[in-house]
């Protein structure tokens, strides 16, 4: 089972101390087995989270073998960090731990040195702070989450669940990530950002808005020959008109929003059937396998093959 340890530093921000907490304890795998087990760790045993102090049933020592390391965010996000703390974290990736910070949570960890040369990210407000303090890591105060694969980082708030989400796909597959988010009362894919917008693989579609019954049609034939002007006039409107009530809805294109549905769709396809990859380019609405392996990879990061062995 994949162990998450979740670091407890003085002045946690509980809200980001709960949000991989509850994420990650509430996934469960298709046979019912729990995805995996949690440690709550700290330096001292006990914890200032502010309004309340928690008792951390682990020491730094619960860092050692943990597959993924959370580090939350402090309200005190430039405060010294501690060498026990600096060097268990910097331990940990040489073992090739992952490890993942939420809002201010990038602080420690650019204090550790472990996000030099890497895009990274936190809460917009302390995005410049962040810049400036640590000026060998290139911060992005845009974008929902990083990910440079061993070490991820995301902005504020409820970026954190979108992060946790984004590391449960990564693990299990976005089935598993689904039933997930559905618990965590969240959308898989949030279109959106800090400032606000990043690439996701799927845009959401809203519900109770003007567009929801086009999003509902455009998912239900998403293998047909669709183009704006047939987009357009099943919305009986203007392409003028669509594009714009697009980017106020969902914050993307129509055809943007359709590349990744039919991307999303796929995915799907690969992890639960044995269909091969041409026809699955069909039955996702791509012209061509061609056509498909290359906006697949270019939105996932990897060939619909490689994604069919690492989720299938």
């Amino acid at each position: 089972m994949h162990t998450i340890a979740v670091l407890a530093l003085d002045q946690v921000i509980p809200f980001d101390l709960s949000t991989p907490i509850e994420v990650f304890t509430r996934t469960r795998l298709p046979d019912g087995r729990p995805g995996y087990q949690l440690r709550v760790c700290a330096e001292q045993p006990e914890v200032d989270a502010g309004t309340f102090t928690l008792r951390a049933p682990w020491g730094l020592e619960g860092l050692t073998g943990a597959d993924t390391i959370v580090v939350p965010g402090t309200a005190a996000p430039t405060a010294p960090l501690s060498p026990a703390v600096r060097d268990a974290l910097r331990a940990a990736a040489e073992d090739g731990t992952r490890i993942a910070s939420i809002c201010s949570g990038a602080f420690p960890l650019a204090a550790t040195g472990l996000l030099d040369g890497l895009r990274a990210t936190t809460h917009w407000v302390a995005a410049d702070l962040l810049a400036a303090a640590h000026p060998d890591v290139e911060v992005d105060p845009d974008v929902l989450y990083v990910d440079n694969g061993q070490i991820l980082t995301s902005a504020g708030a409820a970026a954190g669940l979108d992060l946790c989400l984004h590391m449960i796909r990564r693990d299990y597959g976005s089935a598993v990530a689904a039933d997930a988010a559905r618990l965590s009362v969240m959308p898989l894919e949030r279109e959106g950002g800090q400032a606000q917008f990043i690439v996701h693989d799927h845009a959401p579609a809203p519900q109770g808005s003007a567009l929801e019954p086009l999003l509902t049609w455009l998912q239900d034939n998403l293998g047909r020959d669709l183009t704006l002007a047939g987009i357009a006039d099943q919305a009986g409107t203007s392409t003028r008109t669509l594009i714009r009530r697009f980017r106020e809805q969902t914050g993307t294109t129509p055809l943007q929003w359709l590349h990744r549905a039919r991307i999303r769709r796929a995915q799907h396809l690969l992890e639960t059937t044995d269909h091969s990859v041409e026809r699955i380019a069909s039955q996702v609405g791509f012209g061509s396998p061609t056509a498909f392996r290359d906006r697949f990879k270019r939105t996932t990061g990897v060939s619909p093959r490689t994604y069919r062995r690492t989720f299938g």
